[in-house]
């Protein structure tokens, strides 16, 4: 009834102004007038609003008689490729595009007159959540003095789990403009102010669109329906958009909500085992889930947990992963163009991020498989402002080694494990957001009653997300990690032992984004203290005859500063540059040793010995980090980039075996032992065909390492307190070629 009324108000108010209008636009006797006088003159002396993508140039011929200002319009655009559209006192002329004119009026109320509100037939919502296609949502104030262009900002999230959806890409196509949301889901574009439509896509969402009047800077938070496969074989998430557009070179990223559609071994979705099919990475064996990347070692790969660094991410001799995929929204890593941010190891970076609980309903899920059984909660605290996400899951494996012949000395063993986690959300307002994540894993095993195999990972961290404005961003970070083993044997009570190894690391950071028109600075710090406690060999009760031995303990400050640049030169061509200064300070208190400069390390070559107190220190090693990479695109499906990085390394693992085992060691630069450094460059084509439903792309690569460590023959590494006599700086290379076909909803082929 009330649509009613105020369609026949409008149509009274159209009759009305009917004489005034015709009268007002008859037009001389000229040939032709420009569309831009003819539209301003309808706008200054109707209740129209035009909204025209209609050149300033375009000229019209003006040989009728004009009576009202749709038909006109309508009768000048015949047979051209612009179409006009009504909607209440909103037109709009827009090519090859006629928006849909059924659609539902809405009441608004003008902000900038308090108390008064009218009915007035927009196609407009003033809201900050956009969910539907057919609607026209209004950004900024009306009222006010429009800009030429505006920022747009927001969160895209799923419309049924609310979870936000990283890796969606916002295309405006003329005048181009385009953003790809980050790991919590936000995204920022600079777009012409005016009638505009976006259209979203990404791997694991329906291709949909918003159109928008943008009247200013405003927030506008999206949400977007699952698109649904019956079975999904693929792992690798690059959005069509993304594989072309994206600027770093070597990135690949999953996503676990489709990871969990493939079929696992064991029941059990593995991440790392996923990562290890992607190009360019290989396993070290088919019971470990350490990998090399393009030729590095497994040392040599940074695996981050929410901030946090996992040293052994593997359960169960290597079966499983670290964590579960329950507590895991995504996961990415770089083999090559690695940002400016990270630092610390040589080979690539593997970022995993915890996933957040849903703000307004409880949820929960359990699931039994083989060998494991998990729980996953999901706890709102404030409805839609905080919530609390517990995951934890263990294992119940000792039947399987129950199974094994009596032969294999395996069948009395047994073996388990159990991780939980934790992601505690805040939404504190609209420019405050802060988590707080927690994990702790422990492996024990043995495959005897006499000896006993136990590690652990520990870690914690803070991250507060600061929206200073439209242009600067912050994240703010904090945490302790911490990994420790402990092995023993009571077979024979008279040689009984208990070995001990483990690492304590705090750290801060803190990362800025500075947005500009073609722009985007990136700049921040981190500061990593390492406590190393390198080994301790005790007997085991009274009656056992092994002697007391205690490695020193390490200590050191890690520290970086960076700076990054991402510059859309034009549309085609990008380039993103950037330097990461990190310095490493070896502190004591500890002793070192000095050896003859003229003959190799032995014990018998010491010459000195130098003790260091306090947290004075023993050695410094510093240096820049530099990264370069550009993308030039051809056309929408076809790019060609570039990128060269290099990465310095001061922490080195010890092992006797290439696998990643319970019983490795790691070792800190000092004053005897270099870091590791490397270089790399790599180029590529990106191609998309079969409208960008399948994508391809062609990776050349070349790196160089240097000072990493290699094993003299008869090598102790464990309890070596002169582990330099035994270890050797070597140099190596790497090149390749990976070729990749992949379809964007699910496959992978390599």
């Amino acid at each position: 009834m009330k649509r009613k009324i105020v369609l026949l108000a409008l149509f009274c108010l159209t009759f009305l102004f009917q004489p005034l209008t015709a009268q007002l636009l008859e037009v001389s006797s000229k040939d032709s007038v420009s569309i831009e006088s003819l539209l301003k003159k309808i706008e200054s002396s109707s209740p129209y609003h035009i909204y025209s993508d209609v050149p300033s140039s375009y000229n019209i011929p003006v040989n009728q008689d004009i009576s009202s200002p749709i038909l006109a319009l309508e009768k000048i655009f015949a047979g051209t490729p612009y179409k006009v559209s009504l909607f209440g006192n909103k037109i709009f002329i827009l090519k090859d595009k006629k928006l849909k004119e059924d659609l539902v009026l809405f009441s608004v109320k003008k902000e900038n007159l308090p108390g008064q509100e009218s009915e007035l037939p927009l196609l407009s919502q003033r809201t900050e959540l956009a969910t539907s296609e057919n609607l026209v949502y209004e950004v900024g104030d009306q009222y006010a003095k429009i800009p030429k262009t505006v920022v747009l900002k927001g969160k895209v999230s799923d419309s049924k789990t609310k979870d936000p959806l990283p890796g969606v890409s916002l295309v405006l196509k003329e005048p181009y403009a385009g953003a790809t949301t980050d790991a919590n889901g936000d995204y920022r574009l600079e777009l012409p102010s005016g009638q505009v439509q976006l259209d979203i896509t990404g791997l694991s969402i329906k291709p949909s669109r918003r159109q928008l009047t943008l009247y200013g800077d405003g927030v506008l938070n999206i949400e977007l329906v699952e698109n649904i496969h019956q079975l999904d074989e693929v792992v690798v998430t690059a959005s069509a958009v993304d594989n072309v557009k994206r600027v770093n070179i070597g990135v690949e990223k999953l996503q676990v909500s489709k990871i969990k559609n493939i079929p696992m071994a064991l029941g059990e979705v593995d991440i790392l085992r996923a990562i290890q099919t992607l190009p360019g990475i290989k396993t070290v064996g088919e019971a470990s889930t350490g990998f090399n990347v393009r030729g590095g070692s497994t040392d040599q790969n940074l695996i981050l947990l929410n901030d946090g660094t996992i040293y052994n991410p593997s359960h169960m001799f290597g079966f499983f992963t670290a964590f579960s995929s329950d507590m895991v929204k995504d996961a990415e890593i770089y083999k090559s163009s690695i940002p400016a941010q990270y630092g610390g190891r040589i080979s690539s970076v593997l970022e995993v991020t915890g996933r957040e609980a849903d703000k307004e309903q409880f949820k929960g899920s359990a699931g039994i498989g083989l060998v494991t059984s998990k729980l996953n909660l999901e706890l709102p605290i404030i409805k839609k402002k905080s919530s609390i996400l517990l995951s934890g899951r263990t294992t119940y494996s000792d039947w399987l080694l129950k199974t094994l012949p009596e032969k294999s000395g395996y069948k009395n063993g047994s073996a388990g494990f159990y991780d939980l986690g934790m992601v505690l959300s805040n939404e504190l307002d609209s420019k405050n957001q802060l988590n707080v994540y927690g994990y702790v894993s422990q492996d024990h095993f043995s495959f005897t009653e006499n000896d006993k195999y136990t590690y652990r990972n520990m870690n914690a961290s803070a991250k507060w997300k600061r929206v200073f404005s439209n242009k600067l961003i912050s994240n703010f970070g904090v945490g302790y990690d911490h990994y420790d083993y402990e092995t023993m044997d009571k077979t024979d009570p008279f040689t009984a032992y208990k070995l001990t190894f483990g690492i304590n690391q705090v750290f801060a950071k803190a990362d800025f984004s500075y947005i500009l028109e073609k722009h985007k600075i990136d700049f921040g710090f981190k500061s990593l203290l390492y406590d190393i406690n390198g080994g301790n060999y005790n007997p085991w009760k009274d009656e056992s005859m092994v002697k007391r031995d205690e490695l020193q303990k390490e200590k050191a400050l890690e520290s970086a500063l960076y700076i990054g640049d991402q510059w859309e030169v034009t549309p085609k061509l990008s380039i993103s540059t950037g330097i990461r200064y990190s310095i490493f300070n070896a502190m004591g208190p500890r002793n070192y040793y000095k050896y003859n400069p003229d003959l190799l390390p032995y014990e018998s070559t010491i010459i000195d010995t130098v003790n260091v107190n306090g947290n004075k220190m023993v050695k410094t090693y510093q240096g820049p980090e530099f990264r370069f990479s550009a993308r030039y695109m051809f056309d929408d499906n076809f790019s060609f980039k570039a990128g060269f990085n290099s990465m310095r390394q001061y922490i080195h693992k010890l092992s006797n075996t290439v696998i990643m085992s319970p019983t490795d060691t790691w070792k800190l630069s000092d004053a005897n032992i270099k870091p590791q450094k490397g270089w790399q460059a790599a180029t590529g084509l990106y191609y998309n065909f079969l409208g960008k439903e399948w994508e391809t792309s062609l990776e050349m690569y070349y790196k160089e390492m240097e000072d990493y460590l290699d094993y003299r023959s008869g090598a102790r590494l464990l309890m070596n307190h002169h582990i330099e006599t035994d270890v050797i700086n070597t140099e190596g290379y790497a090149y390749g070629v990976e070729l990749a076909v992949k379809k964007t909803v699910g496959k992978l082929n390599c």
